[in-house]
């Protein structure tokens, strides 16, 4: 099982939302998934981040899914949202979908992703 990083003396994680490491035992599978955009597999896009939230958040569980694994095997995630107004939304559905699990974290408010209009991208890293 994965063990959380968070020293006592540096500053605690922001809203106790990530931890600071996850140490993974040795063993493990590791599971490396790219960026998943809101994008249906019909190649359509939502309007509305809370839309392409949750097209993302199903696309990471299937993934998760037909490698075995589920939302508790994520050790490491990176969010990139396009304007950091919409960062609350995006939160809201990841909250769905991640319940109580708390992994290290990393979200980033940026200008654009590679289509003008994707509203999130997210990749995250699972042990299993």
């Amino acid at each position: 099982m994965s063990k959380a990083i968070n020293p006592s003396d540096i500053m605690a994680p922001f809203n106790n939302a990530y931890h600071h490491g996850v140490e993974v035992p040795p063993g493990g599978c590791t599971l490396y998934v790219s960026g998943q955009v809101g994008m249906a597999k019909d190649g359509s896009v939502p309007q509305g981040m809370t839309a392409q939230a949750e097209i993302v958040w199903q696309n990471l569980t299937a993934i998760l899914r037909d490698a075995h694994m589920d939302i508790s095997n994520i050790v490491k995630m990176t969010a990139y949202v396009v304007g950091i107004e919409n960062f609350g939304d995006y939160a809201q559905v990841r909250g769905k979908y991640l319940g109580d699990h708390v992994c290290a974290s990393t979200g980033l408010g940026v200008a654009a992703l590679i289509s003008p209009e994707l509203l999130v991208e997210v990749e995250i890293i699972a042990v299993g």
